[in-house]
């Protein structure tokens, strides 16, 4: 079942579900309403599927930002919102492509890959003129502008890390992994303890694991600009970064840590949620708000902690960029770009903040974290951290990796998979 639904302050989840994919869709697929304002905003924007009687936080905290916008602006927000059922159908990320490309939306919650595409095509409007661009951390601005142009504006800032059983660590008197050999170590004990899939997978986020052992020293080690203008220039390849990441993924496979075929084809939460939650799975890789979130892991019956990825450089957090972005030719620019603009003031996300218990864009928006997210919070308070998606970086991170480890999944190679990035950069470097 594909959904596409246009409606008035139903919900928005910040989930990052990172594709790729260029198919027309159906009309039959879109529900529409007649608008009763004459000013109408239509934003696109994924809905996480609900769960009875459990409270989506993430949504409601967009809600409350959305409202404010609407009450001092006089407009009305309509949402359009799309989840998929699963693995064959279209990706939220296809559809996106879609209707920014045929211009159909004023606004759009974007990953970071459609981003990047989107803004390469001009797609998006600038919006570094916004009131509240003067707020935001370095770290939004070094992912988000693309040719010096602003192009998105996230509601909070997504840091990724590993979610841990600690009473399971605990009953086999592991330590929480710091390093890959860490991490692969305290997968053999589970393993020899009877745990069949020490990791929970999804088809999505293994490239968290990737990502924080190939540039822990890029984005750590002092010489980030330089090394980034390297790989830029075709000097140094981006396959030498990757190969550690994908050979443990490749360890981890062959070793039967991760189920490789289960994780192909699963979605994001729904395919290993269930098991960790049942104590049966120990480790799982989720984002920031999954640790608040009742819809996610925000409830467990045991000790959870997030940590950061396993690195050279220890725990790793690994920390995509989402945006909300105008459309070059929104129908409603004008209103479009002030609603964007009081939704990511200091005031809407202290809101947000505080609702969804985050990491917020502005450098003046801080709020206390549950003590589950504390040891990621202490890694990217000693900013250490490494960024999913970087704009400054001619081929796009997130999205790319996300494609190639699927490859790996189904069956490629390690070798197949660096020629995959080759080829990307000598493409990349044509343009």
């Amino acid at each position: 079942m594909r959904k596409i639904i246009v409606h008035s302050l139903a919900g928005l989840a910040a989930l990052l579900l990172a594709a790729c994919g260029d198919s027309a869709l159906p009309n039959d697929d879109v529900i529409t309403f007649e608008k009763e304002s004459e000013r109408v905003v239509t934003l696109f924007s994924p809905m996480e599927k609900t769960m009875p009687d459990v409270d989506n936080v993430a949504r409601s905290a967009s809600e409350k930002t959305v409202i404010m916008a609407e009450e001092k602006l006089g407009v009305t927000v309509d949402y359009i919102t799309y989840t998929a059922e699963d693995y064959q159908d279209k990706t939220y990320d296809d559809i996106a492509l879609d209707r920014a490309r045929s211009d159909m939306d004023d606004l759009y919650l974007l990953n970071p890959d459609v981003i990047q595409k989107l803004a390469e095509e001009n797609k998006l409007m600038d919006l570094s003129d916004l009131d509240s661009v003067k707020n935001l951390r370095d770290v939004v601005k070094t992912a988000n502008v693309v040719e010096g142009k602003l192009v998105a504006i996230p509601q909070e800032v997504v840091a990724y890390g590993l979610f841990i059983n600690k009473d399971l660590f605990d009953q086999y008197d592991l330590d929480l992994p710091d390093t890959p050999e860490d991490f692969l170590e305290c997968c053999r004990v589970f393993k020899e303890n009877g745990i069949e899939t020490p990791v929970g997978a999804n088809r999505w986020w293994l490239e968290t694991f990737v990502l924080a052992q190939a540039y822990a020293d890029l984005y750590n080690g002092g010489n980030t600009a330089a090394e980034i203008a390297a790989l830029n220039s075709g000097e140094k390849k981006y396959s030498d970064y990757m190969r550690p990441g994908f050979e443990f993924l490749q360890e981890m496979i062959d070793r039967g840590y991760i189920d490789a075929k289960k994780a192909y084809r699963s979605e994001a939460i729904e395919g290993e949620g269930a098991d960790f939650l049942a104590g049966k799975t120990p480790i799982v890789m989720a984002y920031w708000s999954a640790a608040n979130s009742e819809t996610a892991y925000g409830n467990p019956d045991f000790n959870m902690l997030v940590i950061g990825f396993p690195s050279s450089r220890g725990q790793m957090p690994v920390m995509p960029m989402t945006g909300i972005a105008v459309g070059i030719h929104a129908e409603h620019a004008e209103d479009a770009m002030k609603t964007l603009d009081v939704m990511v003031s200091d005031e809407a996300l202290q809101v947000y903040a505080e609702t969804n218990k985050v990491i917020s864009p502005s450098k003046n928006v801080s709020v206390d974290c549950i003590p589950a997210l504390k040891p990621l919070n202490d890694r990217i308070n000693e900013n250490v951290f490494v960024l999913g998606s970087n704009a400054s970086m001619k081929l796009e991170q997130w999205g790319n990796t996300c494609i190639i480890v699927r490859n790996l999944l189904n069956g490629a190679t390690v070798e197949e998979c660096m020629a995959a990035f080759d080829r990307l950069q000598e493409e990349t470097l044509r343009k």
